[in-house]
């Protein structure tokens, strides 16, 4: 086994994005994401890579989006203001079908609000982040550990549906530093046939686009692209269960906020009290089938978002509201404490 390296979150991510073989990130800074470029602006030199902070976020995705055409792993980070930028370009991605993947280190808003943590870009992540009918894969880590495995694992879907991901994240997870070991590398068996690599008279012509002037031809395109979104849901989903064999009450968190719901459950149980969580490691797509099993065992759900609420709407619909879900928020930058969660299930019961 490999041995534990110290390393934060965003430093961890950037390292697994090169062990996942990207050799082309683009960037623009922003707080609290900064350490993946500038980690990124270290090594890619070395290892024969690209590295290029562009002059602005809306520069930085359409340069992924040109290296991405090639077949090459292609990425880029930013934090919530920086992504809203990039979400046109996030639509041309979908649009041309187009592996790579995103990086948001989510902080506090709307606007510009603060540097501190938030998970209030759940909306944007999960409906599409751009204009238009398409998704892209999300994935929520709830440690460093988490980041780097999932790095892979976003690289490698996206590459195997053609098609964005997004490694939704957030400014304390990657700021904090924890033991990880680093994924080992994994060869790739995605099919890379559609990139622009060239024919050298060997094949037709590839053509990478996102328009369609025949209305026909782009109702096929998008009808096409959600024949793949339903297998994705069918077979891509990721959750984890924690103490839900006897559970009685259901808590739904995701990320760093996981991490606090655990500790107040495990206070919980102390007390006597039966309740478990059902953790979202992809929030799209959406693990509905635990939830909707959990809905015909427990009498309550509670979720632990940093922000209004928005998971919420995701739970009611996969349980189609056959039971109440209550709401443990801190919004603008504020985090719950493991007190205020065992306030919260203590209410439920």
């Amino acid at each position: 086994m490999s041995e534990k390296v110290l390393m934060k979150g965003n430093e961890a991510l950037a390292e697994a994005a090169i062990i996942a073989g990207c050799r082309h990130y683009f960037g623009y800074p922003i707080t609290p994401q900064t350490e993946v470029a500038a980690y990124m602006a270290k090594r890619m030199p070395k290892i024969g890579g690209t590295f290029l902070q562009a002059e602005s976020e809306i520069a930085a995705i359409n340069m992924v989006y040109g290296a991405a055409s090639t077949g090459h792993r292609a990425m880029t980070s930013s934090s919530s203001p920086g992504i809203s930028l990039k979400c046109e370009g996030i639509s041309y991605l979908a649009g041309a079908d187009l592996p790579a993947l995103i990086i948001n280190v989510q902080r506090g808003g709307p606007g510009l609000g603060g540097i501190q943590p938030g998970q209030s870009d759940y909306f944007l992540a999960t409906r599409g982040p751009g204009h238009g009918d398409f998704h892209v894969l999300v994935f929520a880590p709830s440690g460093v550990q988490e980041m780097a495995d999932l790095t892979l694992k976003a690289f490698d879907l996206a590459e195997k549906y053609r098609m964005p991901s997004m490694i939704l994240a957030d400014g304390t997870m990657g700021q904090m530093m924890e033991p990880v070991v680093l994924p080992e590398p994994q060869e790739s068996h995605n099919d890379l046939s559609w990139a622009v690599t060239g024919t050298n008279m060997e094949r037709e012509h590839n053509i990478v686009n996102s328009l369609y002037l025949q209305p026909q031809d782009l109702e096929d395109m998008n009808n096409q692209r959600f024949a793949r979104y339903a297998e994705i849901e069918k077979k891509e989903a990721m959750w984890e269960e924690f103490m839900m064999e006897d559970a009685e009450i259901c808590v739904v968190s995701y990320g760093i906020t996981a991490r606090i719901a655990r500790n107040a459950i495990n206070e919980a149980r102390k007390q006597g009290i039966k309740v478990g969580m059902i953790r979202p490691i992809t929030l799209w797509p959406f693990p509905k089938a635990p939830l909707a099993a959990a809905a015909d065992k427990v009498k309550h759900f509670v979720c632990v978002e940093l922000n209004m609420g928005q998971m919420k709407e995701d739970v009611e619909l996969a349980i189609s509201c056959k039971k109440p879900v209550d709401l443990c928020y801190r919004v603008g930058g504020m985090i719950p404490s493991p007190t205020e969660v065992l306030e919260a299930i203590k209410k439920a019961m």
